[in-house]
C-alpha cells in the first residue's frame, strides 16, 4: 500500500477531530513524521532476536525520534512537551495530551513499519500508562482502526507499557485497560525497564500474564555485581513470568557479559547493538 494516501487519510482524520487546518503527519525521503508542537516525531525500530538463534527475528521494538520543530514556538511549549515525554510524574498530567502525544507516535510507527511487516512478527509499541489511565473505556478501539487501515491485524501488535513501583500502586486500572487491549487481540508487555524499577509489581505480573515482560540488561560495565550474580537475581522473574505462559526479553544488550547474563538467566529474546553486529558481521563472512 502506498504511502501518501494513508498520510493523506490520517491527516484528513485529524483535521475532523480536532477541528483544525493542521496537518501534522508528512512524508520525506520514504519516512513519515509527525509533529506535535515544537517537535518533529519519527520512527526507529529495534530488531528481537531469540537468544538460542540469533538470526531468528522475531518482531521490532518502536522508539520514537524527535528533533526539533520550533518555528517560533514559546520556550514554555518546549517545556510542556518535555513533561509529556518523561517517564516521571512530577505534575498533574493532561491527560487529553499525553493520548493525544501517544496516537501521534503510534500512528507514525504503524505507517513507518509498513516497510518491515513483510518481515512477520510482531511490533512492540509503547503506551503511555497516562494514557491508559486517561481512557475510561474501549481502550485500543481508536488504535485498531489505523492498524485496520494499515491492512495489518491487532494480533501482531504488542502494546508495551512501562511500569515502576510508582505505576504499581494503580494497578487495578492499569489491568482493567490492558485487559480492554486484550479483549481486541493485543498481545500485551510490561516494560519494566531497570531491575531497580522492579520492586512491588510482583502482583501486577501475577495477575496480567502479560504475554512478553521487558527488562533493560544491568550496566556491566559500571555495577561491581557479578555476571553469575545478575543471573541469580533476574532469573526468579524470568521464571515467575514463564510459569504465567509468557517471555521474557533482556533488551539493550550491548557487550558479550550482558549476553552471557541472557543466556544463563534463560531469557527467551533479546535486543541491542550486540546481536545486531554479530549478525551483521555474520552477513559479511558470508
Amino acid at each position: 500500500m502506498h504511502l501518501q494516501p494513508l498520510v493523506d487519510y490520517f491527516n484528513d482524520r485529524f483535521a475532523t477531530e480536532h477541528h483544525s487546518n493542521i496537518r501534522p503527519f508528512t512524508i520525506e525521503n520514504g519516512l513519515v513524521s509527525g509533529i506535535f508542537g515544537p517537535i518533529q516525531i519519527s520512527s526507529i525500530f529495534e530488531s528481537v532476536r531469540q537468544t538460542d538463534d540469533n538470526e531468528k527475528l522475531v518482531g521490532h521494538i518502536a522508539q520514537i525520534s524527535v528533533t526539533p520543530y520550533t518555528h517560533n514556538q514559546p520556550s514554555e511549549q518546549l517545556i510542556e512537551i518535555g513533561n509529556l515525554l518523561t517517564e516521571v510524574i512530577t505534575q498533574p498530567a493532561d491527560f487529553q495530551s499525553i493520548i493525544n502525544l501517544d496516537r501521534l507516535c503510534r500512528t507514525v510507527h504503524m505507517l513507518n513499519y509498513l516497510n518491515y511487516s513483510e518481515n512477520g512478527g510482531v511490533l512492540f509499541l509503547d503506551v503511555d500508562p497516562r494514557h491508559i489511565l486517561g481512557v475510561q473505556q474501549g481502550h485500543g478501539a481508536y488504535f485498531e482502526e489505523s492498524i485496520i487501515k494499515c491492512g495489518l491485524a491487532t494480533q501482531n501488535v504488542v502494546i508495551s507499557m512501562a511500569i515502576n513501583s510508582f505505576y504499581a500502586l494503580h494497578h487495578t486500572q492499569l489491568l482493567e485497560g490492558l485487559n480492554n487491549y486484550r479483549r481486541r487481540s493485543y498481545q500485551i508487555a510490561l516494560n519494566i525497564g531497570s531491575l531497580y524499577g522492579a520492586d512491588g509489581i510482583r502482583e501486577i505480573i501475577t495477575k496480567l500474564s502479560a504475554d512478553f515482560l521487558r527488562i533493560n540488561a544491568p550496566n556491566t560495565a559500571t555495577d561491581q555485581n557479578s555476571d553469575m550474580s545478575w543471573s541469580e537475581t533476574l532469573k526468579p522473574l524470568t521464571e515467575l513470568h514463564n510459569i504465567q505462559g509468557g517471555k521474557t526479553i533482556l533488551q539493550q544488550v550491548k557487550n558479550e557479559k550482558q549476553a552471557d547474563i541472557a543466556a544463563s538467566a534463560k531469557f527467551d529474546l533479546v535486543q541491542g547493538d550486540y546481536y545486531d553486529k554479530l549478525i551483521t558481521d555474520h552477513l559479511r563472512c558470508l
